[in-house]
């Protein structure tokens, strides 16, 4: 199993269409010249950008957090340019880039070091072989203070992982329940 290089992200996205839409260039001004959080592709890997569509946690309910059972009136949803994520509080949001990952290839995201140095973390569970949709991202704020994200930024390196071998049932073959996903998408059972 190796790691995927620029040349190959960008034919991937360029031929057979992995991640739509695609920057083949690292973006690091806007075109008015301001300054982003990076984003396109990079050595070995793809910096995917954040939507403008959040999902800011919130206890006001008094809910139970519960995997099995959430409730989607624990969120306060928000359009916008910059979300402000309370503090020791979190986010949902969802990349602006569809993926198609193929069948002999693993994904794994990690948070830009710009925002882990701002003690925000994005937690994104690998992408497996055949999955295809926006990636759900979460955003944690791990400060006492309100926390920035901006949308239509870079927020999280994707890397891509070949093997030697095809796998023998793949996301889709399984029928998993968050194939296709637009949006953010909450916890399924």
């Amino acid at each position: 199993m190796s790691i995927k290089s620029d040349r190959w992200i960008r034919r991937m996205a360029e031929e057979h269409g992995m991640i739509d839409p695609f920057e083949p260039g690292q973006v690091r001004r806007n075109d008015a010249g301001d300054r982003l959080v990076s984003y396109g592709t990079s050595s070995y890997g793809y910096d995917g950008r954040c939507s403008s569509h959040f999902k800011i946690f919130t206890n006001i309910n008094s809910a139970v957090v519960d995997p099995k059972n959430f409730d989607e009136n624990s969120f306060v949803d928000f359009h916008g340019d910059a979300c402000i994520i309370p503090p020791n509080s979190f986010a949902l949001a969802h990349t602006v880039e569809y993926f198609r990952i193929p069948r002999n290839v693993l994904t794994i995201c990690l948070g830009k070091s710009t925002y882990a140095r701002c003690g925000i973390i994005v937690n994104v569970t690998p992408l497996e072989p055949e999955w295809e949709g926006h990636v759900t991202l979460e955003f944690s704020n791990t400060t006492p203070l309100p926390a920035r994200i901006y949308a239509n930024e870079g927020v999280a390196q994707f890397l891509f992982f070949e093997s030697d071998e095809a796998c023998e049932t793949s996301y889709r073959d399984r029928g998993g329940k968050y194939q296709g996903q637009r949006g953010v998408t909450l916890p399924k059972t």
